[in-house]
């Protein structure tokens, strides 16, 4: 044997107990029994240092797929939690006072990070529209959209961004050092996946040659690297049976503003042809909490060891129609026509130029998304409007399911797109981006 191949060899770590384990015992078994979401995780983490072998590594999730214990909302949060410690590490402090300083308050918005991403493998190609509905967002929230290329799909969010004509960000400039830089000039940033999680390149072609989905299909949501400064987000998944499951795994790793959405046609977004379902965390006051009654106060947090904490985090579930957004009805058909990412970037520039009909498709689709955050976020809970560059400041105070202001939420994500201010943030984006080539 090569003297390499010793060194690799004594540098992996093997797991078949906990191999033996998933295959032996279902997860209905007594907990003595059945592995644990933590022994997962744990396993799951060693592919990011490269100590599993090829073999064990493909069998970790075969199994974890096989025995659909890649769809337990404890092991997804677990390994989502794993998966962020093995990224590369953002300045959080940093980035705390970035809401301070460019975070805008408004309604029950506390000016934190937003993020609105799918799951992806829905086999509908549509118009990228999380992406193009995170960047009218960024004209009220700041965003921090985690994305890669395309793998199911032929225009990923990555694909999409690096088609931008005549000037493209350079999205490979946004690593973890000079995110903090980035906020500095714009709301909006695009964290390119291989350069945050730099340890996935060693699961690529394992991934590749399984040929199905495996439990990392599912953690690109659980795992922008800013999670803990996240405040607020929309989750498509493209099953329905994932929802209730997505959204207590977001739960579970400590988010109190998200919906999971899926549309009745499985997609991973809110449906422009008909129905969706969704299922909002909402945060709600714990009558036991007898801390300090103003949050922003300095000692106003408990631990679990001090004392009840503030608020509880319930689910709520949610049947949504693009008329609860007061926008017509369009078929998947014409928003998905499996365009490559040079077409999508051109629409998507014409959409921010606002040079598509009023009930352009596409627009539509793109408005109901963008909506969706505004209203999670809790931007569309005020009860006034002054977003300035044209905006009348005539609230539209109608609400429809969770008593929420969906129309709100569109009034907002038209003006961003007819003021040019959903375009000035993707321009000040990619300046952002390519500062440093003078």
């Amino acid at each position: 044997m090569a003297p390499q191949a010793v060194v690799e060899s004594q540098n992996k770590v093997s797991i078949s107990p906990l191999l033996n384990q998933l295959v032996e015992h279902l997860p209905s078994d007594s907990a003595a029994e059945s592995a644990s979401a933590e022994d997962i995780a744990a396993a799951l983490s060693l592919i990011f240092d490269h100590r599993l072998t090829t073999a064990q590594c493909a069998s970790l999730l075969t199994v974890l797929h096989s025995t659909q214990r890649d769809r337990d909302p404890l092991v997804l949060a677990k390994c989502g939690q794993r998966m962020r410690e093995a990224a590369a590490q953002v300045d959080c402090h940093a980035l705390r006072n970035v809401v301070r300083t460019r975070g805008r308050k408004e309604g029950s918005y506390r000016g934190g990070f937003c993020d609105l991403v799918g799951t992806g493998g829905d086999g509908w190609s549509t118009f990228n529209v999380s992406t193009a509905s995170s960047i009218v967002a960024s004209s009220l929230l700041l965003l921090s959209k985690h994305g890669n290329r395309a793998s199911s799909s032929t225009s990923g969010s990555a694909d999409l961004l690096q088609a931008i004509h005549p000037v493209a960000p350079d999205i490979g400039a946004v690593t973890a050092q000079k995110l903090v830089d980035v906020y500095k000039e714009s709301n909006y940033a695009f964290l390119f996946a291989p350069a945050f999680h730099p340890g996935m390149r060693h699961v690529a072609p394992i991934r590749k040659d399984l040929g199905f989905r495996t439990i990392f299909n599912l953690l690109g949501p659980l795992a922008n690297p800013v999670e803990g400064n996240i405040e607020a987000r929309i989750v498509g998944v493209a099953q329905r049976d994932l929802g209730p499951v997505f959204a207590e795994a977001l739960r579970l790793s400590g988010a109190k503003k998200a919906m999971v959405v899926c549309g009745a046609e499985e997609l991973d977004e809110i449906s422009c042809a008909g129905k969706s379902y969704g299922w909002r965390l909402k945060e709600t006051p714990n009558p036991a909490y007898r801390g300090p009654a103003n949050e922003d106060d300095e000692d106003s947090t408990t631990s679990d060891e001090e004392g009840e904490p503030r608020t509880w985090v319930e689910i709520e579930q949610l049947v949504l129609q693009p008329s609860d957004f007061g926008v017509s009805e369009h078929s998947l058909s014409e928003v998905s026509p499996g365009r490559m990412p040079e077409e999508n970037a051109e629409t998507l520039m014409k959409l921010l130029r606002n040079e598509l009909a009023n009930d352009d498709p596409v627009l539509d689709f793109v408005l109901i998304n963008a909506a969706a955050l505004f209203v999670i976020s809790g931007v569309c809970d005020a009860n006034y409007s002054d977003m300035r560059h044209g905006d009348d400041g005539i609230i539209i105070k109608e609400t429809g399911p969770g008593d929420l202001r969906w129309k709100e939420g569109v009034r907002r994500a038209r003006w961003a797109i007819e003021s040019g201010q959903a375009l000035a943030s993707l321009d000040r984006f990619i300046k952002a981006t390519r500062m440093d080539r003078g």
